[in-house]
Order: C-alpha cells, then sequence, then structure tokens
C-alpha cells in the first residue's frame, strides 16, 4: 500500500473524467530508492551517439518511446516536436512542430510516423520527409503509441477504446469498446499488431485480439481478475504492452499476473501471480518483468517458473527490461543504464545517460537506444 499512495497522481477517476491530483497524505511513506552498489565491471558499454530531441516529457506522468525503422530513430517530446535521426550516427534527418501537445508516441508502420494527443488526435506524418498526412479525431486522450500494418492504424485511448483508422487518410474503419473500471492507473497499454491481428490490453485486466480488417474479435481473455473491497485493490490495469516472440505473447498487469498465450488462439500457455506497471521484455528463452517493487525477474519461458531474481534495484523506479546482446537492461530515475546478464541476472556494466530518469528504453540488434525525461536520446553498444 506504501507504494499504492506515490501512485495517486497517476490514478484517472473515470467517472468524471479528471486527474487526480494535490493528494495530500500526510509524510511521504514512499519506500527509499536503493543505493547504488559498486561492482567490477565485466564489459563496457560504448556511446555511439548521443542527441537533444527537445523537451522530453516535461514532467508530465506520460511515456514516449523512441522507434526505430528504416534506419532511423524517430522521436517526440511532451510540446509536439517530432525528430527523426539516422541510427547509426544520430544526425539529425528532420523535425516537425506540430504545434500541440503529444501525450502518445511514437508508432512506426506504413510509411507513416503516429503519434497521439491529449486532444484526441492521432496525427501521421510522412517517415521520409516529416510531412503531414493526416489527422484523425478520436474520443478522448491518446497516452499510448500508434501502430499500423496491413493498411490500418490501430489506437488505443484513455476511455477503453481501441480503434482502427485508414493508413492512408485516417478514416475510422472500426471500434471496439471495451469499457474502463471505476479507478485505474493512468496509462495505457499500446496495441502489438501481429499475423493479422491487433494485440491490445485493457485497465479491466483483459487482453485481447482484434483483426486489423473489420474489427472483428479473435479472442479475449482475462489475465487478471479484479479482487478485493476498494476500487484501489480492484485495480488490474494492463499498462504495459504485450511482447510477441513467436506464436507466443506475453502479457503482465497491475495487481494481477504474468502469463503466456497462444497467439492465435489466445489459450493460456502459463501464468503466474505478479504486479508491475513498467512492463516487460522477452527472447527465445525467457521472460524479464520489473515489478512494482522493481525487482527485476527472469522467469523460463515454457512454464514462467523464476530462474532468478535481482532486487538490488528496488525502488528505483525502473524502466520495463529490454533484451540485447546477451544483456538485460533497465534504466532507473537518476539516469543510470544496469546491464545484466540474461542468464543469471547479476551485472556486466553500468554507465549513465544523464541525471534525469531514463524514460524508456528500445533494442534493435546489438544496439540500445535510451530515451531520457530531458529529451536526451542516445545509442549504446556493449564491447
Amino acid at each position: 500500500m506504501k507504494r499504492l499512495l506515490t501512485l495517486f497522481p497517476l490514478f484517472l477517476l473515470l467517472g468524471g473524467c479528471s486527474t487526480v491530483s494535490g493528494w495530500v497524505v500526510g509524510e511521504d511513506n514512499a519506500e527509499p530508492p536503493t543505493p547504488l552498489e559498486t561492482f567490477q565491471p565485466e564489459r563496457s558499454v560504448a556511446t555511439l551517439w548521443s542527441a537533444d530531441v527537445g523537451d522530453g516529457v516535461d514532467d508530465q506522468a506520460i511515456r514516449l518511446l523512441p522507434a526505430v525503422g528504416g534506419g532511423r530513430v524517430f522521436m517526440a517530446d511532451a510540446n509536439g516536436l517530432v525528430v527523426a535521426l539516422d541510427a547509426e550516427n544520430g544526425r539529425e534527418v528532420w523535425r516537425r512542430d506540430l504545434d500541440t501537445s503529444v501525450s502518445g508516441g511514437v508508432g512506426l508502420g506504413e510509411g507513416l510516423v503516429l503519434v497521439g494527443t491529449s486532444d484526441a488526435e492521432v496525427i501521421a506524418l510522412d517517415a521520409g520527409n516529416g510531412n503531414e498526412r493526416w489527422r484523425a479525431r478520436v474520443s478522448s486522450e491518446v497516452l499510448a503509441a500508434p501502430q499500423a500494418a496491413e493498411g490500418r492504424v490501430v489506437v488505443q485511448t484513455i476511455d477503453g477504446k481501441l480503434w482502427g483508422l485508414g493508413a492512408a487518410d485516417g478514416a475510422r474503419t472500426w471500434i471496439y469498446d471495451r469499457g474502463i473500471p471505476v479507478l485505474t492507473l493512468r496509462g495505457t497499454s499500446s496495441p502489438v499488431l501481429a499475423r493479422g491481428a491487433a494485440i491490445a490490453g485493457f485497465a479491466t485486466g483483459r487482453l485481447v485480439a482484434v483483426l486489423l480488417e473489420k474489427g472483428d474479435v479473435a479472442w479475449e481473455r482475462s489475465i487478471a481478475i479484479p479482487r478485493g473491497r476498494s476500487e484501489i485493490e480492484r485495480m488490474v490495469d494492463i499498462d504495459a504492452e504485450p511482447v510477441v516472440v513467436g506464436n507466443t505473447v506475453y502479457v503482465v498487469t497491475y495487481q494481477g499476473r504474468v502469463a503466456a498465450l497462444n497467439l492465435f488462439s489466445g489459450e493460456t500457455l502459463w501464468e503466474r501471480e505478479m504486479s508491475s506497471y513498467s512492463g516487460l521484455g522477452a527472447n527465445e528463452r525467457m521472460v524479464y518483468v520489473t515489478d512494482e517493487n522493481d525487482l527485476v525477474w527472469g522467469l523460463e519461458d515454457r512454464r514462467g517458473s523464476a530462474l532468478w531474481r535481482q532486487d538490488k534495484l528496488r525502488a528505483r523506479r525502473l524502466t520495463a527490461p529490454v533484451v540485447v546482446d546477451g544483456a538485460v537492461v533497465v534504466g532507473d530515475f537518476e539516469g543510470y543504464l544496469h546491464w545484466m546478464s540474461s542468464g543469471d541476472g547479476h551485472f556486466l556494466a553500468r554507465n549513465r545517460l544523464d541525471d534525469r530518469k531514463v524514460s524508456a528504453l528500445v533494442a534493435v540488434g546489438n544496439t540500445l537506444y535510451a530515451a531520457g525525461a530531458d529529451g536526451e536520446l542516445a545509442a549504446f553498444r556493449l564491447q
């Protein structure tokens, strides 16, 4: 419960559609972050490049992720600046000021760079030159990155709706309405597009696969069932993006479970109790989760059994784990990147992006791209 009190400013009272802020809970009872221990690094981390891409998230309760594709890295800040950089050297290719606040992004697909706004818009830019292609109105604020594939743009809005838009013009083609609980964490899960379907998690603790063409539901499963007497105890949000590896979908909920499901049928392959709002990463052998207490877990991919647990980063406000070049990496609130062995979780290396919180990590090949809360974006590689 101590952790919950620190999260109250992020909650959304959906009955009135307003953000709860200014909660007074007496003295600060949040668990202090664990001091960093020194260790002998086994590998070094090389900085390939670093760039300033605007004002970052500007201390807002939003997550803006870099997106990598076509040899470029795309990033947006909360004030509406979208920048494209060369993925190899960090040189700027183009930038566009959208003249609106961005709250969800960046997504890629169908030659588009996609962002969502706090004013209930989805904006599509040409990935090649940054020119605006279209803007589409949706029902409420967009807090997750829209995604595109097979002629469709899919976006989830904060009111529990999943929208299918035409990639060519932004016209609505279908809408899926899941509904929302009375109280949720402030955030939504970005849909994952795979094998002709959009896989999306909702604040109800349910995961759904919706066919891209017409929005028909392929399958739907409850990952966690709300329990408890209070609305806080009953929160089971899926805020973290599901991860698809091969024919398996991995997903984790807040105050619920981490689970593996068959991509085509939605059949549950395994599940175990766990609570996370940061998220998970996975490869062909293991699943890695940052739980609500900032413990990092390594789980066996076939049964979900715990193979290791790293507890020396407790309460350091970690990102979701990212798997790169034999390592599992998380970022923390002081700008540090912690590189751990994917096999047993021991520390391999540590470096620093800057002195602000690491907001997001993305790995492509053997390169890690890290975004900071103040707009710093850098590329790293293990040596």
